[in-house]
């Protein structure tokens, strides 16, 4: 009984000096939906660019390719390159030692996002239909703490995130897919993002939203109301790797790369979120690289589709770059990843099972 109690105030002890410590007070959550490492850490592949799977091969060279893959990267993905590798961390650069990965056995989006947001891979989370999750999630928990009450919102291009973040019972704002987002007092710019976007082109479907315009409702949302959580979710390269056009899979991601970047400019300009925001951008799942066609496809029979990679920056993750870990890092760590570096032990409260954070993004 004396260790026990020992042990309960030296955990508590610790949960109060971290609480202490923290700088970070909110937080970005992206994802981009099926991007694999190999172009995060390597920029376009030459053998799908000398491919049927990309049109307009000399357009293709012309805006991403170079012998150098440091500078092929940055072509592709500059933000990455040049503010997060200088200031943040990237994990999953295989090529270097880096493993990062899906704890799932079914690497696809469903399970995926399952495994992110609630902390471990339930294996009754095994599809991608609209079955309502029963977990509790990093977001719903937030939404519970004092001063995030109502300021937890998720913004998404695929319509599955109401059943997957289970927004009936978190209560968190959420506008996924083509649905109209409905706050009370939004401004003319939101209102006017509810009117247009069905007149927009719906290349990926009547449920699936362009990312473009998921990218305009987030950005205005968290100007006028300022979340202290907020989650992106983008669709469109996983669309486009399923669909085996390799240019406009580039295209997409040099795009995404850029609503990013004016997420992280607009951080570092509002006083409500400079110097006390963390951005954490990640992916669901990775997707096959052998033979070459499998880069179309991933799944439990795909090879390597576990395969992911992560980035964070913030004002409590040392400046560390490239990450070389003599372990390999989970999706199922970003829970509780997120939660401490808010000051907070998502963990204690999940009442499921949780990955341990990942200590090297909270400094520890």
């Amino acid at each position: 009984m004396k260790k026990l109690i020992l042990i309960l105030l030296l955990s508590a002890s610790f949960t109060s000096l971290f609480a202490q410590k923290h700088k970070t007070e909110n937080v970005i959550i992206v994802t981009i939906d099926g991007l694999r490492w190999q172009e995060i850490f390597r920029g376009a592949d030459s053998a799908l660019i000398n491919s049927k799977e990309t049109n307009d091969k000399a357009e293709v060279r012309k805006n991403f390719w170079t012998d150098a893959v440091n500078e092929r990267r940055k072509m592709l993905v500059p933000f990455f390159w040049s503010t997060i590798v200088q200031h943040g961390q990237l994990y999953g650069n295989r090529d270097i030692g880096s493993k990062d990965e899906v704890a799932n056995p079914y690497h696809f989006s469903y399970p995926g996002y399952n495994e992110i947001f609630t902390g471990f891979p339930d294996p009754r989370m095994n599809t991608n239909e609209a079955i309502t999750n029963p977990n509790m999630n990093l977001l719903e928990f937030l939404n519970k703490q004092k001063g995030f009450e109502n300021k937890v919102a998720a913004f998404s291009s695929w319509e599955r995130f109401p059943q997957i973040l289970n927004t009936q019972r978190s209560g968190i704002v959420n506008n996924s897919g083509y649905m109209k987002l409905n706050t009370p007092g939004m401004n003319d710019r939101l209102q006017f993002l509810n009117e247009i976007q069905n007149e927009g082109p719906h290349f990926l479907g009547d449920s699936t939203r362009i990312d473009y315009l998921t990218f305009e409702f987030a950005k205005t949302y968290m100007k006028q109301y300022k979340p202290r959580a907020l989650y992106v979710a983008f669709d469109e390269p996983d669309d486009m790797a399923h669909g085996g056009n390799y240019k406009v899979y580039l295209d997409r991601i040099h795009q995404e790369d850029d609503y990013i970047k004016q997420l992280w400019d607009f951080v570092q300009t509002d006083a409500a979120y400079k110097n006390k925001t963390t951005l954490i951008i990640t992916c669901d799942h990775g997707r096959g690289d052998v033979p070459l066609l499998k880069w179309r496809d991933h799944g439990k029979e795909t090879t390597n589709s576990e395969q992911t990679w992560f980035a964070v920056i913030g004002p409590d993750t040392p400046a560390s770059g490239e990450m070389k870990l003599p372990t390999t890092t989970y999706h199922k760590q970003l829970a509780q990843t997120i939660a401490n570096l808010l000051g907070f032990d998502f963990k204690a409260a999940a009442g499921h099972e949780v990955g341990d954070a990942i200590g090297s993004v909270t400094g520890k």
